[in-house]
């Protein structure tokens, strides 16, 4: 079997475990500082700033499902600005996972919450003009307290790759997976070296770095060690437990749904469902919400199907006082675009904030026209509902 040593030229071998440190070294130290790091280079601000695509004929940019993650807002700000220059009017609303962020007056976040009706846990988005947070004392520490509840993740994620006592999840991912026993064990050396840095610096990590990607952004920075086809084959693996972890990770420590809404509504939050293909079904739950998003760039099979019920709910006036609002959402992972590229999402790297092409999809757009629904209608009556 031909092997791949540390430091050797990429290339597509296998993996000798007879070559791999088990010690922590200097350069292990490395990677985990700069993949935990929010500071950017001059390089990534001009990533920042400079769009690929320009999109000069759209006059109206609603954006209230993207995530800044670690890049400043003044950058985020050039970035918009170029990539919409004839913008006649928007209402732009950030959603970091479980932290409340400001743009220009308005604040939002994507909460992690527990659906009691279909025992699963969903995703909501609370949208606010930020002067009304002075009352959000409640708000805030159940969002803490989700923040550090899911953050806990990532140690469960790395005990699964690593602890003897989760052998079960590893070989039913390498079964899922056709990962040979080698590979395993490449990977359990190595979250072991990323679980125990992360118990040494932890107090020292951004608390938004404290998540299960750290784990993928690790093996990524290895590709210029072991190569980008073991790497690859590695973060299917990885990805493998990752999922089997989110499948056991309990739903208990959640607050529910219907819970975070009535805490958001008392400060008056608009609130709005995303990830349409994964939870359509809370239509049936006939939350005290404002609107649904029926396309997301990873949900874009029901999308003709939700602008109907959502029309067809408000025709029959089951939201008399508060018809329900469409909405797309881009999903912007702002991080993706400072990334080198073989290590990019690339389904990721392509989400832009304020961009969302179903709009004008000639199919979609028809049932739009047909109920009086767009960009500018939706920016307007929102805005009306959140001042």
């Amino acid at each position: 079997m031909e092997v791949l040593a540390k430091n050797e030229p990429s290339r597509c071998v296998e993996v000798n475990l007879d070559d791999i440190p088990r010690d922590l070294e200097q350069w292990d130290y490395d990677a985990f500082a700069t993949i935990t790091s929010t500071e950017l280079t001059p390089e990534q601000e001009e990533l920042i700033v400079n769009p690929p695509a320009i999109y000069p004929r759209q006059e109206y940019v609603l954006a209230v499902h993207w995530h800044p993650e670690f890049v400043p807002m003044h950058l985020i700000k050039r970035r918009i600005a170029n990539m919409f220059p004839n913008a006649k009017d928007s209402l732009i609303i950030p959603t970091q996972h479980n932290i409340i962020l400001d743009y220009d007056g308005y604040s939002g976040v994507e909460v992690d919450c527990y659906s009691s009706g279909f025992n699963r846990k969903v995703q909501l988005l609370l949208h606010f003009q930020t002067e009304n947070l002075v009352k959000s004392d409640t708000l805030q520490a159940m969002l803490k307290h989700t923040f550090l509840y899911r953050s806990s993740q990532l140690f469960e994620f790395l005990e699964s790759l690593v602890d003897p006592a989760f052998e079960d999840r590893r070989q039913l991912a390498a079964g899922k997976t056709n990962t040979n026993e080698e590979l395993v064990e490449f990977v359990r050396i190595q979250a072991g070296k990323i679980k125990q840095i992360l118990m040494e610096k932890e107090a020292d990590i951004p608390e938004d770095a404290i998540k299960n990607k750290l784990v993928r952004n690790y093996f990524d920075a290895m590709r210029e060690l072991y190569g980008d086809w073991l790497i690859n084959r590695a973060q299917v693996f990885i990805k493998a437990v990752k999922d089997i972890v989110k499948e056991h990770f309990s739903l208990a420590y959640f607050y529910k749904a219907s819970q975070v809404i009535e805490e958001a509504r008392s400060i008056g939050a608009g609130v709005v469902i995303p990830h349409p293909e994964q939870f359509w079904p809370i239509l049936l739950a006939n939350y005290d919400v404002d609107g649904y998003e029926v396309w997301n760039p990873q949900s874009q099979r029901y999308t003709e199907f939700l602008v109907n019920v959502v029309t067809r709910q408000n025709e029959r006036g089951w939201h008399v006082k508060r018809p329900l609002l469409i909405f797309m959402g881009d999903d912007c992972h702002m991080s993706e675009k400072v990334k080198n590229p073989k290590e990019q999402k690339p389904e990721k790297a392509s989400r832009e904030i304020g961009y969302q092409p179903a709009w004008d999809d000639p199919a979609i757009r028809k049932s739009l026209i047909m109920y009086g629904v767009n960009r500018k209608r939706a920016i307007e009556e929102y805005k009306e509902r959140l001042s």
